[in-house]
């Protein structure tokens, strides 16, 4: 499914998660598709949806007097990551030439529910709404985000303001019960290159603005009903980098109070929002 605004285009696979598999202007990649990842991998895409929960949850969890146990669903994952949103095919609800919504009716564990996400592109925007409602019969957690992947140059640099980080395990679970201080490496209230190495955190009190300064382009990332943002890059060479709006942190099923999920009763919303738009930049990253 193609979408084209002016220069832009991005191309959607409704069979493939909703996700976008693409997002150009011209000739040059908004986001990464596929390079230093498995072909054929659903994170292969430009981003995914992530739905009705982000990130990993470690074990059955606690709700309202009931204890919920979340089934594996990927290869190689001893945890549940990402809900089953980006594995299902959706349904194309509604599509024009600049625009498109999509529906899913999808399941994992206590989860049954209803989504819709609508994608709008202009020439220098593309914005997805995404929409979960709760068709259990039961009051549950919902969160979510989205997953997108950008291009990673030796000189892009990234800004946004946070309050805290969960510092993580080998098994990529938080260490601790709530946020820790911001190290020097994290902060990044002016435009920072990434720390060096391997880079794979969530970040608490976050106020929905990021911008990501690329070789003579700016993108500036603007969400809403998301109050975490996870940063994934494997390496300082690694071709892309993940900036991740998300409405929770990592294992927050298990984390006391359950930070950032939204509880749903029967038939009710949760309603998040991505915009990226992007800007030449001709000066390029910051020094």
């Amino acid at each position: 499914m193609r979408l084209a605004a002016g220069q832009a285009t991005a191309i959607l696979d409704p069979q493939a998660g909703a996700g976008v598999v693409s997002l150009d202007v011209g000739k040059r990649a908004i986001l990464s598709t596929g390079t230093g990842r498995a072909a054929g991998s659903p994170f292969a895409q430009a981003m995914n949806l992530l739905l009705p929960f982000s990130n990993r949850i470690s074990g059955p969890f606690p709700y309202e007097g009931r204890t919920h146990p979340v089934p594996a669903n990927l290869p190689g994952e001893p945890f549940p990551i990402h809900g089953d949103g980006f594995q299902k095919a959706w349904s194309v609800a509604a599509q024009g030439p600049d625009h498109a919504t999509l529906t899913l009716s999808g399941g994992i564990g206590p989860y049954v529910y209803d989504a819709e996400v609508t994608y709008q592109l202009t020439p220098s925007t593309l914005s997805a709404r995404l929409v979960m409602t709760n068709r259990a019969d039961i009051a549950l957690p919902y969160g979510g985000g989205f997953h997108p992947w950008f291009p990673r140059h030796p000189d892009s640099h990234l800004a946004f303001r946070a309050t805290g980080y969960w510092p993580q395990d080998a098994r990529h679970l938080p260490r601790t019960t709530s946020p820790d201080p911001l190290p020097p490496a994290l902060v990044f209230d002016r435009p920072a290159r990434l720390p060096d190495g391997w880079i794979n955190t969530a970040l608490a009190g976050w106020d929905g603005q990021a911008s990501l300064h690329q070789p003579g382009l700016r993108i500036d990332i603007l969400a809403t009903g998301c109050e975490t943002l996870i940063l994934y890059s494997p390496a300082t060479d690694a071709p892309f980098l993940c900036i991740e709006p998300v409405s929770h942190p990592v294992d927050s099923h298990t984390l006391p109070g359950q930070p950032g999920l939204t509880r749903l009763a029967p038939g009710e919303s949760l309603v998040l929002g991505l915009t990226l738009s992007w800007t030449p930049d001709p000066e390029g990253a910051p020094a």
